[in-house]
């Protein structure tokens, strides 16, 4: 669903589930225009209390950040622009999935 959405969106999908050598890693790679952005997929029930953004605490950012370096190292281009962004899932019962994109999440 997030995969669809984002290319719905217009990005180009690079890779999905890429992990890093030293145990970073990150739900999907794409291309929005010229930047390249480094996104989790978070889902979670809605009736809960909290959003699924509210899920990507520190400890998880870092392992992001951690696999984003990874693949950034395999570009090889310093000048490469990028950021972190964050798609949310939340779920109803008997209803339609609502799919938010939170661009520059952290």
């Amino acid at each position: 669903m997030a995969r669809l959405r984002l290319y719905a969106n217009g990005r180009k999908i690079l890779y999905t589930n890429f992990r890093g050598p030293n145990g970073g890693e990150v739900d999907i790679i794409a291309r929005d225009g010229d930047t390249l952005s480094f996104i989790e997929v978070k889902t979670r029930r809605k009736r809960s209390t909290s959003r699924p953004l509210e899920a990507v605490n520190a400890e998880k950012q870092q392992l992001i950040k951690r696999g984003a370096r990874a693949w950034l190292k395999l570009l090889d281009d310093d000048d490469i622009l990028w950021r972190f962004d964050v798609v949310e899932v939340e779920l109803t019962e008997g209803e339609k999935p609502e799919i938010t994109v939170i661009n520059g999440a952290f």
